[in-house]
C-alpha cells in the first residue's frame, strides 16, 4: 500500500476517496449487515416454523435476506467502487417496489408479511430507502474516481 492507497495490478496506485466517503461506507455496510441479519434469522424461522402458513412470503423474505449479504459483502470488500454492487442495489429496490406494490394492491397473495411488504414498513421504510441511499453512494463514488483519473 502507498500513502496513495492500494496498487492496482499494474502497480500504480488508486487516489483513496475522501475520508467522509469511508465513514458513510462503512456505516452503509454496518446498516446492511444488520439487515441481514435480522432478515435471515426472520425468514429461516419462518421457513422452520410456519413455512405451510406463507411459503412464498418466507420464501421472498429468504431472498431479500440473500439480497441483504451479498449487498454486505460487495460493499466491504469493494468499498462502493463494484459495479455489481450497483446492480444488486438496483435489482433490491425494484424487488422492494415490486413486492411494496403488489402487498398493498393484493394483500391476499401475502398472507404474512415479507420483509420488503408494504416498502418495508414493518422495518420504518428502511428497505425501501437503503437501495436507494446505497445507489446515490455507488453513483456519486464512480463519478468522483472518475474525476480523480482524470486529473
Amino acid at each position: 500500500m502507498s500513502i496513495d492507497g492500494p496498487r492496482t495490478d499494474s502497480g500504480t496506485s488508486v487516489p483513496r476517496p475522501p475520508r467522509r466517503s469511508r465513514g458513510f461506507a462503512l456505516v452503509l455496510v454496518i446498516v446492511y449487515g444488520i439487515f441481514a441479519l435480522s432478515a435471515t434469522a426472520r425468514s429461516l424461522v419462518q421457513i422452520l416454523t410456519e413455512f405451510e402458513h406463507a411459503p412464498f412470503a418466507y420464501l421472498l423474505s429468504l431472498a431479500a435476506a440473500a439480497t441483504y449479504i451479498a449487498a454486505t459483502v460487495l460493499l466491504a470488500r469493494r468499498g462502493g467502487e463494484s459495479r455489481a454492487a450497483l446492480w444488486l442495489c438496483s435489482a433490491e429496490l425494484l424487488g422492494v417496489l415490486v413486492v411494496g406494490t403488489l402487498t398493498v394492491l393484493d394483500p391476499e397473495l401475502f398472507p404474512d408479511a415479507t420483509v420488503w411488504s408494504q416498502y418495508g414498513a414493518g422495518y420504518g421504510w428502511v428497505p425501501l430507502a437503503l437501495p436507494i441511499v446505497a445507489i446515490v453512494f455507488l453513483l456519486t463514488r464512480r463519478r468522483a474516481a472518475a474525476r480523480r483519473a482524470v486529473r
